[in-house]
């Protein structure tokens, strides 16, 4: 079996602190014999990459992917719900399930994710100020315990093991396969509402009083602009469109889907990159100026409204060598001075990139380890050569954790243990239970070990 393994050097999506791991790529039927084999520096899973940071590397031991098929995915009309192996990509996915009528519970901005990437990283997007995480969607899964054992598990299936599973960073078991509701639709078409906004606390008005009629709402944010303009903004509030939303030409197919690729970003990028402040702020005056400020009714396909970077392959080139990071918290309702104060203070900076999302939570899961808890989130990209990156985000750590709020273990690559033991209040709980299934540490990995979760 070691012949099995390949060395591969490692990265995030954010191509920030590579490492060295044997890695391989196993079917199902396998996976017990390569958890036997193990070295003391343990195993963790990876899907596509996604995670920016470095919760999918493991330096010198084991990561392994799964060789699962989405030809194999069972698809029950009747109750709306998925069964799948969890190495299957969202995106193979979509290309099944849409033309049928059916959509997945919840969508990150990105589609190259896997199964058990989302139970593990316990995703969340446009919609869960409405529905919540992916985890609230799973009926059950598979997982392979370090003994070699394998557990059904659900929310009324051990359940403590199942929600220490949602979130858990991969640190439980190998998820094998889930099972999951889904999401019923006549089009694979989207309609979509506009409001420009001019500042923050605009923002903040209109997300407060109209998320709530819509099933999905995303707003971008200009975190260069200052003065007056801070904060400005375009938000987009949507829901699946109806046949009768269509138009003649488009009802004809109605639940026609082909993504696009544009076009790749190639190796060859200068190892600064194409992302400065300058650049950023063309971008962003050019990008706001084309929104109108306030429009109703856009048809827009499910592409385009979920996952337009998804059209541009290996994007993250264009931070250049040193990477980029992709810095995401969330603080409770209530919280918006702070809020409003760490918009300041980034602007000041001129640290971001045009990548910049807010959006708001609804409630939070059982799960101890899962982000969202009810409150705004705030996603922003920052080069890494930007200069006072990493003393501006450890004084944002503060203010966040000060505020009652916490950052996104699938992103991060840069917090420390101190910030995430105040931002997990049940932390121990769930190490607890971790180490009841892993006794002798087993599942391990790079981001593990730097913030102390085993």
């Amino acid at each position: 079996m070691k012949s099995d393994y390949s060395q591969s050097r490692l990265t995030g999506w954010g191509l920030t602190s590579p490492s060295y791991a044997r890695t391989a790529k196993v079917p199902h039927g396998e996976v017990g014999e390569h958890v036997k084999d193990s070295s003391g520096r343990g195993i963790v899973m990876r899907g596509l990459g996604r995670s920016y940071g470095d919760a999918a590397q493991n330096a010198g031991g084991t990561v392994l992917t799964l060789a699962d098929s989405v030809a194999q995915a069972v698809l029950d009309t009747e109750q709306g719900t998925l069964t799948v192996g969890a190495g299957v990509s969202l995106h193979d996915l979509l290309q099944i399930i849409v033309p049928r009528g059916f959509f997945i519970p919840v969508s990150p901005g990105t589609r190259f994710v896997t199964v058990g990437g989302a139970i593990a990283s316990d995703i969340h997007g446009k919609n869960h100020h409405i529905e919540g995480s992916f985890g609230n969607h799973v009926r059950r899964l598979s997982l392979l315990l370090a003994d070699g054992t394998v557990k059904e598990l659900g929310p009324d299936q051990d359940a403590p093991l199942f929600w220490a599973t949602v979130g858990g960073m991969g640190l439980t078991g190998i998820i094998l396969d889930a099972t999951f509701s889904l999401i019923r639709i006549e089009t694979s078409r989207c309609i979509v509402n506009t409001v420009r906004c001019k500042n923050i606390d605009e923002l903040f008005e209109e997300m407060s009083h109209g998320d709530d009629e819509h099933r999905y709402s995303v707003a971008w944010v200009d975190l260069l602009a200052t003065g007056a303009k801070l904060g400005r903004s375009v938000l987009w509030r949507g829901d699946h469109a109806r046949l009768s939303d269509l138009s003649t030409k488009d009802a004809i197919d109605p639940l026609h889907y082909a993504p696009k690729h544009l076009a790749t970003v190639p190796a060859l990028v200068p190892s600064f990159g194409f992302v400065n402040s300058w650049s950023s702020a063309i971008f962003n005056e050019l990008w706001l100026r084309k929104e109108p400020r306030r429009k109703v009714g856009t048809i827009k396909n499910i592409p385009t409204y979920f996952h337009p970077l998804d059209a541009i392959g290996s994007w993250n080139r264009l931070y250049g060598r040193g990477g980029f990071l992709q810095y995401q918290f969330v603080v409770p309702f209530g919280q918006d001075k702070t809020l409003r104060r760490i918009i300041e203070m980034v602007a000041v900076s001129k640290t971001a990139s045009p990548l910049v999302v807010l959006k708001r939570f609804g409630q939070s899961n059982p799960a101890p380890m899962s982000f969202p808890i009810p409150g705004w989130t705030l996603t922003v990209d920052m080069s890494c050569v930007a200069s006072g990156v990493s003393e501006l985000l450890h004084s944002l750590d503060s203010m966040v954790v000060e505020a009652g709020g916490r950052h996104y273990l699938a992103k991060d690559a840069h917090t420390t243990p101190s910030v995430i033991r105040r931002g997990y209040p049940r932390l121990d709980e769930w190490k607890a239970i971790q180490r009841a299934v892993d006794p002798s540490g087993v599942w391990q990995s790079d981001l593990a070990r730097r913030l102390e979760l085993i």
